[in-house]
């Protein structure tokens, strides 16, 4: 979600060599432009890359043994696996990594026991489980990051998982040398922000750790994807070194996903962000 999509513009036509966490006028690596992609690179790895991993896809979204389907992906489809000796129909729909709600149907040739796993990623705190609308409880079946349910499945058997996706603040290990503050997450995305929202400078944005975040949607930003928007601060400073802090100036923020940036204009975009208290 964000560290392939990325690297690939939404009309197809240009290429990022890397993912900088911060871009900015001349920012870049090895002669490579960070703040646009570009329409081809000299070493032709990564688009093939791309290429291959979207076409292979559907074959990471599950996994099976003799006795257990292993759903590891949340995609909307429909597939056909072996199970417990016979034919097993899943049907999935969901709007992840947008919307919290996932619905699978099993439908096996004719009843059987065996094992439906299903990965509760690692961002997720308080997922919610339901088989044909009784509530399951996760804590005695979840191993492993998976919530493992065996039962007697039989046709159209329904199962409802439920992602919350609020949006959090992400902070880094402190033994890291090189902390940047802290960065804004939603579901599985990182988000960013850019200049075409925000203005330029985008250092001097600072982010209160009281200032409450909100999910917007735009339609007319990339087809309403999920922003994040709060009240900030700007920090504001004429001399290169000074004997107080600088004066803060209130600006409200937007931030986008990150596999997003640079397909409106060119320009800044930070994912870590300086935080006061």
């Amino acid at each position: 979600y964000n560290g392939a999509l990325s690297g690939i513009s939404l009309d197809g036509q240009g290429f990022f060599y890397s993912n900088p966490l911060v871009a900015y006028p001349g920012s870049g690596i090895d002669g490579h432009r960070a703040t646009w992609r570009v329409p081809w690179i000299g070493c032709a790895c990564c688009p093939p890359n791309i290429l291959r991993l979207l076409t292979s896809l559907g074959n990471y979204i599950y996994t099976q043994t003799t006795g257990e389907l292993f759903v590891h992906l949340y995609v909307g489809g429909r597939a056909e696996v072996e199970l417990a000796g016979q034919k097993v129909v899943v049907e999935q729909k969901t709007q992840y990594p947008w919307k919290e709600k996932v619905v699978l149907r099993v439908r096996p040739e004719k009843p059987a026991e065996f094992t439906v796993s299903l990965r509760i990623p690692g961002w997720c705190k308080g997922a919610a489980l339901k088989v044909n609308g009784k509530v399951v409880r996760l804590g005695p079946i979840t191993t492993q990051g998976y919530a493992r349910i065996k039962r007697l499945w039989k046709r159209g058997d329904r199962i409802e998982l439920t992602l919350p996706m609020p949006a959090e603040r992400v902070y880094p290990n402190p033994k890291i040398r090189h902390t940047a503050g802290v960065a804004l997450q939603r579901g599985p995305m990182i988000y960013c922000l850019e200049q075409v929202d925000n203005g330029a400078d985008l250092s001097e944005i600072v982010l209160p750790r009281s200032a409450r975040l909100r999910v917007t949607t735009d339609a007319k930003l990339f087809g309403g994807v999920p922003v994040i928007t709060a009240k900030a601060s700007r920090a504001v400073a004429d001399d290169l070194y000074a004997t107080a802090p600088p004066r803060l100036a209130p600006a409200a923020i937007k931030a986008v996903p990150y596999f997003l940036w640079a397909n409106r204009t060119e320009g800044e975009m930070r994912v870590w962000l300086r935080e006061h208290p």
